[in-house]
């Protein structure tokens, strides 16, 4: 928790009644939520634009045979949103939810060591890419803005338009890869390199520069050994007459165009609860 609030940048705001915390970057009430047990990923949350999308979304979903589970009414107040979808995808395992109101909290986003934007992106690690890939694409409608040879697809939930919103890994396991916010400024990169330094948060990967989608990042390591990534600009696309999606050759300036080091613990840790766990 205060990894996260004092030298990350994200605000607290209150817990549940489990103790699971809530912060934010933003006027929501919350952007993630810090649960108590292994690390990784519990689920990722999206936000639609209105109801009638969530009704579909639904239909599609139990059309493709997939198992859908409404969120209750209780649960819903308690994570401060409207009615809420949640299911699995069979590739990487990750629990998706689906819902279109969030509660603003009560008092303003104020930016403290970092001018947070947003919550970026995740990578996930799987093992049927090329089912992964396709099935975000058509059951998920997702648009693909890159990939890297058959290592990695970067792909953007339409019609957001920032490069990716979830990237895709040729892995052998499952898993969480790394979770991405987004800064405002390219200063916010330079002044946590040296406060990470400082307070011996391992850096694993950075400062660089992504080609895809043309961000400068650094990547670091919470506490539980969770890799996560500060970036600062972003590729975007417009909702009309956008440019096909490349292919990058799988070399590694691919990745990072300034040739930065990377230490092996980039993206070790971090696994996927099952659908089915409390």
């Amino acid at each position: 928790m205060l990894f996260y609030e004092k030298l990350w940048g994200l605000q607290p705001n209150g817990q549940d009644a489990a103790g699971n915390r809530f912060l934010r970057c933003s006027k929501d009430h919350h952007n993630i939520v810090l649960y108590q047990g292994s690390p990784g990923l519990k689920r990722l949350g999206w936000q639609l634009e209105t109801d009638e999308d969530l009704h579909r979304l639904s239909e599609n979903l139990h059309k493709k045979g997939l198992q859908v589970r409404e969120v209750d009414a209780a649960e819903c107040r308690a994570l401060y949103q409207g009615p809420t979808l949640r299911f699995s995808e069979p590739f990487t395992g990750a629990t998706h939810e689906f819902f279109t109101h969030m509660d603003t909290a009560a008092d303003d986003w104020t930016p403290s060591v970092a001018k947070i934007q947003r919550v970026g992106h995740v990578v996930l690690r799987a093992p049927d890419y090329k089912g992964a890939v396709t099935f975000y694409q058509d059951v998920m409608n997702f648009r693909l803005s890159d990939s890297i040879g058959d290592r990695v697809s970067f792909m953007r939930c339409f019609p957001n338009p920032f490069h990716h919103s979830v990237g895709l890994s040729n892995s052998a396991t499952r898993g969480l890869h790394h979770v991405n916010f987004m800064v405002s400024e390219i200063d916010d990169i330079g002044k946590a390199l040296w406060r990470f330094r400082k307070n011996d948060v391992p850096i694993v990967r950075g400062p660089g520069r992504h080609p895809p989608s043309g961000s400068v990042f650094l990547y670091v390591l919470d506490p539980d050994g969770l890799t996560v990534e500060y970036s600062f600009g972003m590729d975007e696309f417009p909702e009309v007459d956008f440019r096909e999606h490349r292919v990058l050759p799988p070399i590694p300036e691919s990745i990072d165009l300034w040739g930065a080091p990377t230490d092996k613990r980039l993206g070790a840790v971090g696994q996927i609860e099952d659908f089915a766990a409390p």
